[in-house]
């Protein structure tokens, strides 16, 4: 399970989203806030250690940029589903696991986007994972796509909306089944980011959600069992 300790708190849940500013673009813009502040502490200095280390900063072009950016847009939605979870389900072992999920990757989110910050580099833009686009994509066969296109595993608008209106334990099944694809869609992106990128940071922040999400998969797969779900279809 992942720790607990996170620099940020997650938000309470959000109504949605009624302008033209959707609910991941508004919550990038506020992570790049939490980025900004988290480069006036201790972590700066780590990050500006390893960048120190290489002979250039990261391009916005990099696995090193192209996986912060693209990784704390997916761990958004995530977020997001995650802080569903205080006030839709009833379920002790569900609310921890969303606590968890929401403390966590808000915290990883943040310090991804403040190295965008301290390298230069726009947290927006460019065609999503084509920084994976070096051979075979590390033996997974995947493809870069238009700017803003939804990441392996991502639940379409559809799909959130239907979980917001749910409740109970309809809500603690359909919540399991989108966060175990959720992060199984991130998987083969931390792995590419923890044999390719560059800066060490960047490299052991990939390794750690490689390894937390693969275990997590495997404790949101028994749950879903034990409450009569099933998975949905890996992406």
């Amino acid at each position: 399970m992942a720790s607990r300790t996170a620099d940020a708190t997650p938000s309470r849940p959000t109504e949605p989203v009624r302008n033209s500013r959707t609910p991941l673009r508004t919550a990038l813009l506020a992570l790049i806030a939490v980025g900004l502040m988290l480069i006036g502490g201790g972590l700066a200095v780590t990050v500006a250690v390893a960048v120190d280390r290489m002979p250039v900063t990261p391009a916005a072009d990099s696995v090193d940029a192209g996986f912060a950016r693209d990784m704390s847009v997916h761990h958004l939605q995530g977020v997001e589903m995650a802080n569903l979870v205080a006030e839709r389900s009833d379920d002790p072992e569900v609310g921890s696991l969303g606590f968890d999920i929401s403390a966590t990757q808000t915290n990883q989110a943040g310090r991804m986007q403040g190295w965008l910050a301290l390298w230069g580099v726009s947290p927006t833009g460019g065609d999503t994972m084509s920084w994976m686009a070096d051979g075979d994509h590390a033996g997974h066969g995947m493809a870069a796509m238009p700017s803003g296109a939804l990441m392996p595993g991502m639940a379409t608008e559809a799909e959130l909306a239907n979980l917001r209106s749910l409740s109970g334990d309809a809500f603690d099944v359909e919540f399991l089944r989108l966060m175990i694809r959720h992060h199984q869609g991130g998987f083969d992106m931390a792995q590419y980011a923890a044999e390719h990128a560059d800066v060490d940071a960047v490299q052991d922040l990939a390794k750690s959600i490689e390894a937390s999400q693969s275990f997590e998969v495997d404790t949101m797969t028994d749950m879903l069992t034990a409450r009569g779900g099933t998975p949905l279809p890996a992406p």
